[in-house]
């Protein structure tokens, strides 16, 4: 960060979660924070909080221009950081999956959070510097079944994400992955409600599996012994911005860790063998 220069990030999915709490928290750190969120109800609520908020729905392109406009005429032109945080979860098997559920799962997770980075690049090109932090998961480096939508989205944004740092070697543009596993948010709940959107629970294979390993979820108030609350995430994205050279990726939960770990010591056939159990 050049000194004296503005602290500046513009954020995605702000409405809960891990978007909410790091917009909140940095903004009382100092930054100049522009949260967004895709419905207006919650644009809202965050500016009522005292946030510096406005409508972004990133698989949107008229909205993403828009928005960018009203991040850019608050600040100069310029923007420091992009959080792209918002994101969302499909389950269900892959042979259960309506293909517009993939393509919904995709126009937020992938193509969005290009879109996104490609509309920030010229900006920062243009002063020289910039941190981009794209919102990965444990899911981007093992799959999960009855994750096919998501983990692929995930895959996809490893890909994109690794292919962008090589091409921006040469500038003081830095990318960052978070490889989040799990946290505490709406992220659950709002999975299952995408599922019963979806998945013809019914006439599915694995009726009995989702009714236990997905369904199930929405009458737990337990947390996993790995999940984390958001601060550990913030901690991460605090380093992203305000390290002089941060790290391509971020590990963050137990859980990251030691799936992390076993994908790169175990043959594919053994790590299988851990993830049917997870």
């Amino acid at each position: 960060m050049r000194q004296n220069e503005t602290k500046s990030i513009l954020i995605t999915g702000c409405s809960s979660g891990i978007g909410y709490e790091s917009a909140l928290y940095l903004h009382k750190a100092g930054y100049m924070v522009f949260a967004t969120a895709r419905e207006e109800s919650d644009v809202q609520r965050l500016q009522s909080e005292g946030l510096n908020a406005h409508q972004l729905d990133v698989s949107n392109q008229k909205s993403i221009q828009k928005a960018l406009k009203w991040v850019l005429d608050q600040n100069s032109g310029k923007l420091f950081a992009l959080f792209n945080n918002a994101g969302f979860g499909q389950p269900g098997a892959i042979e259960d999956l309506p293909s517009k559920a993939l393509r919904e799962q995709f126009e937020t997770n992938v193509f969005g959070l290009v879109a996104m980075t490609q509309a920030v690049l010229p900006i920062m090109r243009a002063q020289g510097h910039g941190r981009i932090i794209q919102h990965s998961s444990v899911l981007g480096i093992v799959s999960l079944k009855f994750r096919g939508a998501y983990n692929a989205s995930k895959y996809a944004v490893e890909g994109i994400c690794d292919t962008l740092r090589l091409e921006l070697t040469d500038t003081d543009i830095h990318v960052s992955l978070l490889n989040t596993g799990p946290v505490e948010s709406d992220f659950r709940k709002n999975a299952i409600k995408n599922f019963k959107k979806y998945i013809d629970l019914n006439s599915s294979t694995f009726k009995k599996q989702y009714q236990s390993e997905i369904l199930s979820e929405q009458n737990s108030n337990q947390a996993s012994a790995f999940t984390l609350k958001p601060d550990a995430v913030i901690e991460k994205i605090v380093l992203a911005l305000e390290s002089k050279n941060p790290a391509p990726r971020y590990y963050i939960t137990r859980a990251t860790y030691i799936l992390g770990f076993l994908k790169r010591i175990l043959s594919t056939r053994a790590l299988d063998k851990v993830l049917i159990r997870v």
